[in-house]
């Protein structure tokens, strides 16, 4: 009952939907206090709405947003409690004592002030957003950058603003209740003063030196920037918020191109979403502004996604345009038709060559170049079960979905089969229940389900933890976890120093290079966490993972073996050379299923019974006798290319010779153009009636 009014109302938790209903339900109370009329009662109701108002907005309540577009925003609902306020006074026959005019009085003049001070905070958050924000370049030494208002002027500001009539309302009350004035008029001198004060204060920040440099001294000093630094290839990105992921996969990458890399984003919200880097980012909402940009030391543009927004950077001619993509998977966005637009499309391997063929969407198979996929250098090669080890076994399934299509997700119809049949297999497994994130997010049996999975797995957790069977290094273990608690807290220490947290678009762009130090260090201390978390619990207990530490890919290093659904979770396996299994939940018989989807032709394909996981588990206890195991390697390199050279240097060299195109198109351009100015300057100069010929020589009149 709860968890369908959690739903329905759109809030959080418990504690929302409680201060929902108080919030809701407190404004009758009002009005009916000041019907009665009671003062002690109106107060109560008041102290109500007041707190529970102030907890959503800190929490950031969803039915915040939605009150107001019902005409039930902030300001209406303090306009409603000093109105009732009002009828309370005038219930109270108090409509010709000075107190009821001080309060109709107070209140249109902390009406009046709503406007300026909302006037202002607008006016300084639009001077402060520059036409360019930037991270990792320096600006600071270019133009001069004024700090920000105190953060306790502008955050949340209209909350704050008008919560200052709290002053008022208690004096009114309170004059109400001892039939005294003077208390009241204390109130109300005190809300309209501090109200003043706070419009005053927000003065200065809108004009003279307070105030950023206009759009153009910006784009000229990102100009200088660029002429700089000179850089050479450019990620391009476009998109939501919600898509960050697909730049933030390409970070290390170009971090560690042997090229001046820079990363250009057209959307604050993706700047703000971005993962830490070194690499310097420009982010360009406008895209007048993008154009007029100096790129011209720029040969390579990278793309991460087919967006409109690519346009402005693909009418450039002196570039080399290519699409990298963000996954690469047998999905029809891996094969659009808009990848005509560019020069070149990358893709993993040979799989992905042959996909563009297949499809037949115009991509010439001479504008396909196959670099491999670098973001998966950090997941290791199967070695097979280390000695004296039993073996971990890796359940990943994907999450349902926007439909209810069966072969979303294991989850729904073999899910608990899979995970029963892992436990109690003879001899034992480890069993690790890492599930996507989304899971359970819009249908309620798929969340039902993965409960009842976790269930079975800490379960079996606990039976394994009292059997003595399995011996448990405890001092080992305690020591883990105190390194653990350290490196947490140094990572907390860290990130509390840096970043953007509480600076503005303007502070941030003026502060916001990079610590290579810092950054450096939480790269080793995330690798020393990561080491630290396995060693912190037995090699054989069975963990359910959530959450984003430790990361997928952490769990496929400390894994043998993994059962998944069809997703990039399973073309991203498949680097690590291990045995896997996927699950055929729509039922379509394994050879359909193969064909369908080329990354499962190495796989042990699984009904939703699960009947078929011994032939995983045999794989992995005795790989010898793997039947897979030749063709999961032609398949990894048919997928993901050869293993040698390394995935980032066939980027690297794939980077190097589209710029010789590029380099080589624009020095023949600029000889064309210098050709066709030379024959015009010929043919102007040319005597009246004679003629110039194409080699330049001349005949006809004044020729002997």
């Amino acid at each position: 009952m709860i968890s369908t009014a959690i739903r329905v109302a759109r809030v959080g938790s418990a504690a929302e939907l409680a201060a929902a209903v108080l919030m809701v339900a407190g404004f009758p109370a009002l009005m009916l206090a000041a019907l009665v009329p009671s003062v002690p009662a109106f107060a109560a109701a008041a102290a109500v709405t007041y707190l529970a108002d102030h907890y959503l907005h800190r929490k950031g309540s969803y039915l915040i947003n939605r009150l107001g577009k019902v005409r039930a925003g902030l300001s209406i609902r303090f306009l409603i409690r000093q109105l009732l306020l009002v009828l309370l006074l005038a219930r109270l026959s108090l409509a010709d004592n000075l107190i009821y005019y001080g309060a109709i009085a107070c209140f249109i003049a902390f009406y009046g002030l709503q406007a300026p001070h909302g006037a202002l905070v607008q006016l300084i958050r639009n001077r402060r957003r520059m036409p360019v924000a930037t991270r990792n370049v320096d600006l600071k030494s270019r133009i001069r950058i004024p700090d920000a208002p105190p953060r306790r002027l502008l955050h949340r500001s209209a909350e704050k603003m008008l919560h200052l009539d709290l002053f008022a309302v208690i004096g009114i009350l309170l004059a109400a209740q001892v039939k005294s004035a003077l208390v009241g008029f204390v109130g109300i001198g005190i809300t309209v003063a501090v109200a003043t004060l706070y419009v005053v204060a927000l003065v200065p920040y809108v004009r003279g030196r307070k105030i950023p440099p206009n759009a153009e001294r910006v784009l000229a000093a990102v100009d200088d920037w660029l002429g700089e630094y000179k850089p050479e290839t450019v990620l391009y990105f476009s998109g939501s918020k919600d898509s960050a992921y697909q730049v933030n996969m390409w970070l290390d990458t170009m971090e560690n191109l042997d090229s001046k890399p820079l990363i250009i984003l057209r959307e604050r919200a993706i700047l703000n979403n971005l993962a830490p880097t070194t690499v310097p980012v420009i982010c360009v909402p406008g895209g007048v502004h993008l154009m007029n940009m100096d790129l011209s030391t720029v040969r390579v543009a990278l793309y991460a996604a087919n967006v409109g927004k690519n346009i402005h950077m693909l009418r450039v001619p002196t570039i080399k345009h290519v699409f990298i993509g963000h996954g690469d998977s047998d999905k029809l966005a891996s094969v659009n038709p808009y990848s005509k637009v560019y020069d070149e499309v990358w893709t993993a391997g040979r799989a992905g060559r042959d996909r563009y063929a297949i499809a037949d969407v115009g991509v010439r198979d001479d504008d396909i170049v196959e670099v491999g996929r670098p973001q998966l250098a950090p997941i290791q090669t199967w070695q097979g079960v280390p000695e004296g080890r039993i073996p971990t076994v890796l359940y990943a399934p994907t999450w349902e979905g926007w439909d209810d299509n069966p072969g979303n997700t294991s989850i729904l119809l073999a899910g608990e089969n899979i995970v029963r049949r892992l436990i109690t297999a003879d001899p034992p497994v480890r069993v690790l229940y890492k599930p996507h994130p989304f899971t359970g997010t819009r249908s309620k049996e798929a969340k039902a389900a993965h409960q009842r999975i976790t269930a079975l797995v800490q379960k079996a957790a606990a039976e394994r933890a009292a059997d003595s069977r399995f011996a448990t290094d405890g001092a080992a273990q305690a020591q883990a976890k105190a390194e653990l608690a350290r490196i947490e807290t140094r990572i907390a220490q860290l990130a509390g120093t840096g970043g953007d947290k509480g600076r503005d678009e303007a502070e941030a762009t003026r502060d916001g290079q990079v610590d290579v130090a810092r950054h450096e260090e939480v790269a080793r201390l995330r690798a020393e966490w990561n080491d630290a978390y396995w060693r912190s619990f037995p090699t054989w207990e069975h963990r359910v993972i959530t959450g984003s530490e430790p990361r997928l890919y952490d769990c496929f290093n400390v894994s043998d073996a993994m059962v998944s659904d069809i997703s990039s979770v399973v073309s991203d396996f498949i680097a690590s050379g291990k045995p896997y299994a996927v699950t055929d939940s729509a039922e379509l018989g394994a050879e359909e299923f193969k064909r369908n989807n080329t990354a499962v032709r190495a796989a042990v394909i699984l009904s939703n019974s699960a009947a078929e996981l011994g032939e995983l588990l045999g794989a992995v206890r005795d790989p010898a006798a793997d039947p897979l195991a030749e063709d999961r390697k032609e398949l990894k390199q048919y997928l993901l290319g050869p293993d040698e050279p390394a995935s980032i240097d066939q980027f690297n060299t794939a980077v190097a010779n589209l710029a010789i195109k590029a380099e080589t198109r624009n020095v023949g351009q600029e000889s064309r153009i210098a050709a066709a100015t030379a024959d015009a300057e010929k043919l102007a100069n040319a005597v009246p009636g004679q003629r110039v010929s194409s080699a330049g020589d001349t005949d006809g009149v004044g020729t002997g």
